[in-house]
C-alpha cells in the first residue's frame, strides 16, 4: 500500500536510463572488491598448504591470533555473503529501506575508519603493537570496508529507483 500522496511515475530503462546507472556501477564495485577478497583468502590458503615464492609468507596474511582453520572458515562465510550481495546487486534484486541503508551506512563508516586508524597508528606510533602493523591483513579490511560502504551506496541507489520505477 503507498500513500495517497505519493506521486507515481512508471520509468523504464528506455526512457530514463539514468536511474539503473548507479546500481550498475555499485554492482561493478561490489563484484570488484569481492573478487579482490577472494584472491586474499586463496592466496593465504596456498601459502598454508603450497607456500609459493612470490606470495607473501603465511604469518604476513594472519593479522591476529586466530587459529587459521577459524579463520578461513569465517572468510569463506564472508566472501559467500559478499558474491551473493554481489549477485543481487548486479540482477537488482537489492531489498532496499532506510533502516538497513542507515545501519549498513554507519557500520561501513566505523568499519573504514578504524581500519584507517589502525594503519595510521602502524605507520606513525614505532611502539604499537604488532597488528598495527600486519599490512596484509590491514589492507583487506579496507576492502571490506569498501564493500560494506559500497552495498549501502547500491542500496540507497536502488531504494531511490524503486521510488521512482515501482508502481503498484
Amino acid at each position: 500500500m503507498t500513500p495517497r500522496n505519493l506521486i507515481q511515475v512508471r520509468a523504464s530503462d528506455e526512457t530514463q536510463p539514468h536511474l539503473h546507472l548507479p546500481t550498475r556501477t555499485g554492482a561493478t564495485l561490489l563484484w570488484t572488491l569481492s573478487f579482490l577478497f577472494a584472491l586474499r583468502v586463496l592466496a593465504q590458503a596456498l601459502q598454508r598448504w603450497l607456500p609459493q615464492s612470490f606470495l607473501p609468507s603465511f604469518g604476513r596474511f594472519q593479522g591476529s591470533n586466530l587459529p587459521y582453520p577459524v579463520l578461513l572458515s569465517a572468510q569463506i562465510l564472508i566472501l559467500a555473503a559478499m558474491l551473493r550481495c554481489s549477485w543481487k546487486a548486479q540482477r537488482r534484486a537489492l531489498t532496499a529501506g532506510r533502516r538497513l541503508n542507515k545501519t549498513l551506512f554507519c557500520c561501513g563508516a566505523i568499519y573504514m575508519s578504524g581500519s584507517v586508524a589502525r594503519i595510521a597508528i602502524g605507520l606513525t606510533i614505532s611502539i604499537a603493537p604488532p597488528w598495527f602493523s600486519a599490512w596484509t591483513s590491514a589492507v583487506f579490511h579496507l576492502v571490506l570496508a569498501g564493500f560494506v560502504l559500497t552495498l549501502a551506496w547500491t542500496h540507497h541507489c536502488a531504494s531511490v529507483g524503486r521510488e521512482i520505477d515501482y508502481v503498484a
